[in-house]
């Protein structure tokens, strides 16, 4: 992702305008990200993709009980010790 500096961005607006059509530019203030700007499609697609989740508890029925039928394989039964 492209960086620059809120100063930098100021004076180059144009051309990070441009590159934000390509890839999101990561503008920074004292040295810590602030903001990102990026193409309107890109913006639109990442508010897409985060209407898509769902929640465990939305699941449909056959997949909560496929998950109850599931089994672990034996090389990770050490990993139900994390659960207890």
């Amino acid at each position: 992702m492209a960086q620059a500096s809120a100063l930098e961005f100021q004076r180059r607006f144009g051309e990070f305008q441009h590159q934000a059509q390509r890839e999101p530019v990561e503008i920074t203030r004292h040295g810590r990200r602030e903001f990102v700007l990026m193409s309107a499609d890109h913006y639109d697609w990442l508010v897409a993709a985060a209407k898509r989740t769902h929640h465990a508890s939305e699941s449909p029925n056959v997949v909560l009980n496929a998950i109850e039928r599931a089994e672990m394989a034996p090389q990770h039964a050490t990993l139900d010790e994390l659960l207890k």
